[in-house]
């Protein structure tokens, strides 16, 4: 290692974005090396959804949290699901966003999890009633041929792991509020980095190239005889709020993160970036209000003390921006409790 100690680093958690994107990764290790074949294009990213979800540049760097930066890049190096853990409203999810406007790596594909959900969902879909639905229609005289990719969508993993030449951001969003077998389900599929479409593979031997849809808005790849290998191992942010433990197998093959609450400065970073400079509001006093009525309730969200500043922003534009009563009452009301054990 350079005597440099940040030398290493690939990812440095600064929020700024990359002119271009970057050039290569190191070396993973032999038993995380991938053989996929073919392209796949990565879309432009216009930045809508990343500004939504952490804000814009900031003058200043972003302050990260301390072990954040080395368990991103540990997880880059070993090519690893990062499993993010903490309070709701601390800012899990955001990494993923940060590392690919960091990386230039493109828009982030989020795989939005809920206790309905299959491993299924997260590769692909498949309409069969569409497609018998068109055929019949096709026989009754209306539109011409299309085949079977034109019902075939391909989720947000299964779109991760197509044979991109730079890695794709997946977040798999709150985990713990899926199925409990979903996280051994996940452990081939990391394992390996490859998944079959069986729709696909009984059609390989007429057609072994056929085109499906993708997870990227309007996007669209090839897969070859009914089977998607990665390449390079998409960088994989999984978050949890702590609702349930994960079996030993699935906790083995990722690396772990917890995320504290946020301090002072990483809060004030935080509404910088979402709202600017908040003229008229007594920021200081808002942000540390927030953290004291956090403290009392066991912890708040850190979009609750955006909702306040944005609210109260507007109101000094109209001149009716007052510390008194009435506006106590309404952070109370904002500021509410995450549990309904809180009185």
């Amino acid at each position: 290692m350079s005597s440099d100690p940040t030398g290493w680093h690939v990812y440095r958690g600064t929020g700024d974005a990359a002119e271009s994107p970057i050039a290569e990764l190191p070396e993973p290790p032999p038993w995380r090396r991938f053989t996929g074949t073919g392209e796949a294009t990565r879309p432009d990213d216009d930045g809508t959804e990343e500004h939504r979800r952490i804000g814009a540049l900031l003058s200043t760097p972003r302050k990260p949290q301390p072990l954040e930066v080395l368990m991103v890049n540990a997880a880059i190096y070993l090519r690893r699901p990062l499993l993010v853990t903490g309070n709701p409203g601390t800012g899990k999810s955001s990494l993923a966003y940060l590392i690919a406007r960091e990386l230039g790596l493109g828009p982030t594909l989020r795989w939005p999890i809920t206790s309905r959900t299959v491993l299924k969902d997260g590769l692909y879909l498949y309409d069969a009633i569409g497609r018998v639905q068109a055929a019949a229609s096709r026989e009754a005289g209306g539109e011409g041929e299309s085949g079977v990719g034109d019902y075939l969508h391909l989720g947000p993993l299964g779109t991760a792991l197509l044979p991109f030449e730079l890695p794709r951001v997946l977040l798999i969003d709150e985990l713990d509020k899926g199925d409990i077998d979903l996280p051994n389900d996940l452990l081939n599929v990391f394992e390996e980095g490859e998944y079959d479409i069986p729709e696909l593979v009984r059609l390989a031997r007429k057609q072994a190239d056929v085109p499906v849809f993708t997870a990227d808005r309007g996007g669209s790849a090839v897969v070859r005889n009914g089977a998607v290998r990665c390449r390079q191992f998409p960088i994989v942010i999984i978050t949890s709020n702590g609702e349930r433990e994960f079996p030993p197998a699935f906790l083995r093959r990722c690396l772990k993160l917890h995320f504290e609450k946020p301090d002072f400065d990483q809060l004030a970073g935080m509404v910088a970036a979402h709202l600017g400079e908040a003229e008229g509001v007594d920021l200081a006093r808002l942000i540390a209000d927030f953290l004291e009525r956090s403290a009392q309730l066991g912890g708040l969200a850190s979009d609750q003390l955006l909702n306040a500043v944005h609210l109260a922003t507007q109101l000094a534009t109209s001149g009716s921006y007052q510390l008194d009563q009435d506006w106590n009452k309404l952070l109370t009301a904002i500021w509410h409790p995450l549990s309904s054990e809180v009185g």
